[in-house]
């Protein structure tokens, strides 16, 4: 069976649609937050990164010379630009040299170490380092804080000070600390910026590249997934009570199909579907009340017949003296006689319910076999099911002894092929002339005949398919007749396994 990807079952779609739509949704929030909490990081960024970038330069070019290489070597060493801090950062020229020291590394927060990563929960503490402040989401926009960082340098400096990009990277920048978020994601990139006042030397620092990141907090990751669990638990319990009428009223109305009868359906749930019910079980009674009444009056109709034919025959063959002329009107009363006898047949059929129960599928063909066998005609039977079928075996057996019969009876010959899978297939097919691809369909109308079939030899009422087909419908299958290419006709029954 190929599978597909979206349901084929009204409740899996109405599940599927429903999800699809807030995960798009929730995708759609996500973009927009990310969006401004990108727009404000970078304005918060460049903000300070500017106005600690101004008084660095403001500073450096008021100290001394040897001040100012003093202060220059600590600020290169110990990158002490940071962007967030709880006070402005103010150079102490006064204090002696000290030895470098490496800055807070970023990577207290990436390997979960501190007083603060003892209070996290077992689970965040067996994350990733990279997961453990949430999950990093890559946007697809640039942020374009160079160009805002350039703008606002130019607003903080004045138009004393000249700010220029550096293709290539400095052998000495003052390095500027890169936010929080940056150091949790992938390793940052720098570029260099060439600061230089009128009468001093040109500073050049240090800036990271703002990468389009955001985090995902844990907790907004638990919080979403909680809503769509709510969310697709209400939906079950919602598209259930739709569904699930629905479900009742195609099975009731395939029972229809079979000629069972079915109980009627309750009228629960909305009221679209308490309508539908009720219409239902009205158009049920109605149908059921119509052929009740039509199947009686037929009956006792074809009944009623049997006693003037009795007394037809009777007085044939008493007040007829002509042999020729008591012969004939003899066979019109033998095929008016078989003719009620069918008729009678076709409502006794349509007004039993024989109860369904396992059939041994090959031991009910091989009867039929057998018993055309016994009576001289060439039938032969290959293949073989897979298994019991739950059927009515009186009326499936009626069904292929009207089949094999018109094989038998007008192609000299019959074979019974039998196939199995997701459905139960028994071809019967002949040798005979076949049928007119207009009448295919015309001969299972009951008392319909062919011009061939209206002979003396070979009878018949018209009422064999009708029979056969009634039978496959009532077993919710179906039966077809067709031409072989190399002559003859075929009729395959197929019922379903379900």
């Amino acid at each position: 069976m190929r599978w597909r990807m979206w349901p084929q079952s009204l409740f899996g779609r109405l599940i599927g649609a429903t999800v699809i739509g807030v995960l798009l949704a929730q995708a759609a929030s996500l973009y927009l937050v990310a969006r401004n909490e990108q727009r404000v990081m970078t304005q918060v960024t460049t903000r300070i990164w500017a106005r600690r970038i101004s008084e660095i330069a403001f500073t450096l070019t008021l100290l001394p010379p040897r001040a100012r290489a003093h202060a220059l070597h600590r600020l290169q060493m110990t990158g002490g630009l940071r962007p967030v801090g709880p006070r402005p950062w103010v150079p102490r020229m006064a204090m002696p040299m000290q030895p470098p020291q490496p800055p807070r590394p970023p990577a207290r927060l990436r390997t979960g170490r501190g007083p603060r990563a003892l209070h996290w929960p077992w689970w965040r503490r067996r994350l990733h380092p990279d997961l453990r402040h949430g999950l990093l989401i890559h946007l697809p926009f640039p942020s374009g804080a160079q160009t805002l960082l350039f703008t606002r340098l130019r607003r903080e400096l004045g138009v004393n000070y000249r700010i220029r990009a550096l293709a290539h990277r400095s052998a000495a920048a003052i390095p500027v600390a890169p936010p929080p978020f940056v150091s949790i994601g992938r390793p940052a990139r720098f570029y260099d910026i060439e600061v230089s006042a009128p009468h001093a030397a040109a500073l050049t620092f240090r800036v990271p590249r703002l990468s389009p990141v955001m985090v995902l907090p844990p907790r907004l990751l638990i919080n979403l997934t909680v809503l769509m669990a709510v969310l697709i638990a209400a939906l079950y319990v919602a598209a259930r009570g739709i569904t699930r009428p629905l479900r009742r009223l195609a099975r009731a109305a395939e029972m229809i199909g079979r000629g069972s009868r079915s109980p009627p359906l309750p009228q629960s749930g909305a009221r679209e579907l308490r309508d539908a019910a009720r219409a239902f079980n009205s158009m049920q009674e109605r149908l059921h009340r119509y052929l009740d009444s039509r199947t009686a009056v037929l009956a006792a109709m074809s009944h009623d017949l049997k006693t003037p034919l009795t007394r037809l025959r009777l007085q044939v063959e008493t007040l007829i003296e002509d042999p020729a002329v008591r012969e004939r009107l003899g066979r019109e009363l033998d095929e008016m006689e078989g003719m009620v006898r069918g008729a009678l047949a076709l409502f006794r059929g349509q007004d039993e319910q024989e109860a369904l129960e396992p059939t041994d599928v090959d031991a009910l063909v091989e009867s039929v076999r057998q018993g055309f066998a016994e009576m001289g005609h060439d039938v032969q039977l290959t293949g073989h099911a897979n298994g019991v079928l739950l059927a009515r075996p009186q009326a499936l057996k009626r069904c292929l002894t009207n089949l094999v019969s018109n094989a038998v009876k007008f192609g000299e010959r019959a074979r019974i092929v039998v196939s199995d899978g997701v459905a139960l297939s028994i071809v019967v097919s002949d040798d005979g002339p076949g049928i007119a691809p207009e009448y295919l369909e015309r001969v299972f109308e009951p008392f319909f005949r062919l011009e061939s079939s209206r002979n003396r030899d070979t009878g018949g009422t018209g009422l064999g398919l009708s029979i056969a087909r009634d039978v496959a419908q009532a077993h919710g299958g179906t039966l077809q007749l067709r031409n072989r290419l190399q002559g003859g006709l075929e009729a395959e029954l197929r019922l379903p396994r379900r």
